[in-house]
């Protein structure tokens, strides 16, 4: 898979939105659940927040492209972007080791 470049703008955004603990920990449940997404009900729950804090914390994931959401019924369906994901590892990790071969693997397995 291809990893679409960033802008540092956008990288800067998606940096942004992970710096905060609650985010980041949504955000990592959110990569743990895979394609199959979370409700936000389910993940207050198994986070221990509030939900209408947790729904401005996925509104700034969102607005830094780092999820998406899908309306399902009368629910949201919640999802990591990946893409945005690999493409922020992608910019911190693009000139490693001076351009020499390293360990550092920038891609998700299984996106």
């Amino acid at each position: 898979m291809k990893t679409i470049p960033l802008e540092e703008p956008a990288a800067v955004r998606s940096l942004l939105a992970l710096a905060q603990v609650q985010r980041l920990r949504a955000f990592r449940a959110l990569v743990v659940a895979g394609a199959k997404g979370l409700t936000p009900g389910t993940m207050a729950e198994r986070l221990g927040v509030a939900p209408s804090a947790l729904s401005f914390h996925l509104k700034e994931l969102a607005h830094a492209g780092m999820v998406s959401s899908e309306p399902r019924g009368r629910n949201l369906i919640y999802r990591a972007n990946f893409d945005q994901m690999n493409a922020l590892l992608g910019y911190l990790t693009e000139h490693c080791c001076q351009g020499e071969a390293c360990a550092v693997e920038a891609v998700c397995a299984v996106c």
